[in-house]
């Protein structure tokens, strides 16, 4: 009986050892994973989280950058809303244009190129991508040498000269102080300048779809490149078009060094004035931190609701829901 009695207790005291082993392992697993993301955390922290809580707390008060800030409530938001005509009237529609334009645009045009590209041998495709990335790293030389050559308002400029050469204008045109034009010569760069990381990311997402699909779409009916493309590639590489749909927000809104490079800051008439040209004005030009403060946590609710309305529409959903799931789980 007596041997019966142990050999019932040492299972027992087995399941105990794995369970405080795997207790013990756990929290080794825990320490080892906060021990690699606490360098991130740290630089997230520094350079993300503390400067948006910092902006958030300065858009409720009257900063100059050199006495204490005076907490004044809601009324850079309310300034925002009903006082600041240049906001109302040319910021805000200016940026929505630009950001719709700019950011859908660029966001097809750059899937459209990557799978053209990919489409081509891969040393062919290798140099191509690399011209249309070029501009993405090189954008303020660019437009500081290049665009101002093009767009000068003699006749040495290349555009001007140009046009009069094929008789469409008989006198030059000053392409950078004429109000009607800057904004589509910003959208233009722009454009230009959009074949970014998302670009790659397309690239990537392309030429990793599995080959056997193709084969298997062919055999279903499917018989050219459109419809390999509409039913096969796009279905498969959504998380790559997800991510390059949020740089294509994000780099759209926050790009206002093509306007200030050109002409300055505001530009002529506020016709190119966006977003974060109006925070660089106020906060840098005329010392108001508190009001550029409000206008960047403006611009942070925008990008964050065109950024949600991109991941609403890219997102793959369960066509059963939790509830599905979980009488998934308990057969």
């Amino acid at each position: 009986m007596a041997v019966q009695a142990n050999t019932t207790a040492d299972p027992q005291k087995i399941v105990i050892k794995k369970k405080k082993k795997n207790k013990i392992s756990r929290r080794e697993n825990n320490w080892r994973g906060w021990l690699f993301i606490g360098p991130y955390a740290l630089i997230f922290a520094v350079f993300i989280l503390i400067p948006v809580v910092l902006a958030v707390i300065l858009s409720f008060t009257n900063f100059n950058a050199i006495e204490f800030p005076e907490f004044v409530g809601f009324l850079n938001y309310i300034t925002i809303l009903t006082s600041d005509a240049e906001f109302m009237k040319y910021v805000l529609p200016n940026t929505i244009v630009y950001a719709v334009v700019v950011g859908i645009g660029g966001y097809v045009l750059s899937f459209i190129l990557a799978w053209a590209l990919c489409n081509l041998t891969k040393p062919v495709r290798t140099v191509f991508a690399l011209i249309l990335y070029s501009p993405s790293m090189t954008t303020g030389v660019a437009m500081t040498v290049l665009w101002k050559v093009i767009f000068s308002g003699d006749q040495a400029g290349l555009l001007n000269s140009w046009l009069m050469e094929l008789g469409v204008i008989t006198e030059p045109i000053i392409w950078l102080t004429d109000a009607r034009f800057l904004l589509p010569i910003v959208i233009i760069i722009g454009l230009w300048s959009s074949m970014g990381i998302g670009f790659l990311s397309m690239i990537a997402g392309i030429l990793n779809t599995d080959a056997s699909l193709y084969e298997a779409a062919s055999i279903d009916g499917v018989s050219n490149r459109f419809q390999e493309m509409i039913y096969i590639t796009i279905p498969q590489m959504k998380p790559q078009m997800l991510f390059a749909a949020v740089m294509a927000i994000v780099g759209a809104f926050q790009n206002g060094m093509i306007s200030s490079m050109l002409v300055g800051n505001p530009s002529p008439g506020y016709a190119s004035q966006l977003l974060v040209n109006h925070i660089e004005d106020y906060g840098f030009l005329r010392y108001e931190m508190g009001y550029a403060a409000a206008i960047s946590v403006v611009l942070l609710l925008i990008v964050q609701l065109f950024s949600k309305g991109a991941n609403v529409l890219l997102t793959d959903k369960d066509p059963y829901g939790k509830k599905g799931v979980e009488t998934d789980g308990d057969e």
